[in-house]
């Protein structure tokens, strides 16, 4: 059965990059990006009401695992045209920094988990993607009006 589950999280990956990629080139990186981070609050907080029921939990996931990957190729693509020609370094610090965030995101949540609760990590997590979309929109609205063109291609 984890197996089985475990494809379909991926699977669910997969296609939330595809739809990433193609809501940059359709909509631009600030819709894209703010899009995907809102339906990542909202299935988390959704997980936090659906805990008791398995297929509940997996549909959430599943929405979960979509909006979670959907901005991976907007902030590739957006970072590729700040500085083309160092896109490769920007690339590169872009990914170990997720990296860290990943790590840094699970001690957090593991100093949650201890002394707060379990139910409280969803809840955590929403904040956390929650300062990441006011820190965007911060961002993209300080951002000269040319430069947004150039972003929303």
């Amino acid at each position: 059965l984890l197996s089985g589950v475990l494809l379909v999280f991926g699977i669910a990956s997969l296609v939330g990059s595809k739809f990433g990629g193609y809501s940059t080139d359709k909509w631009g990186v600030p819709f894209t990006l703010v899009g995907g981070m809102t339906l990542h609050i909202i299935t988390l907080i959704l997980l936090s009401f659906v805990t008791h029921s398995f297929i509940g939990v997996l549909v959430i996931l599943i929405l979960w695992s979509f909006a979670a990957w959907s901005t991976g190729p907007t902030q590739q693509f957006h970072l590729a045209t700040i500085e083309p020609e160092m896109s490769g370094v920007l690339l590169s610090i872009n990914q170990s920094m997720m990296q860290l965030a990943m790590a840094v995101g699970a001690g957090i949540g593991g100093v949650f988990v201890e002394n707060v609760s379990l139910a409280s990590i969803t809840w955590i997590g929403a904040l956390g993607v929650m300062i990441a979309i006011i820190s965007s929109l911060l961002i993209f609205n300080s951002q000269p009006k040319q430069a947004l063109k150039d972003i929303n291609r």
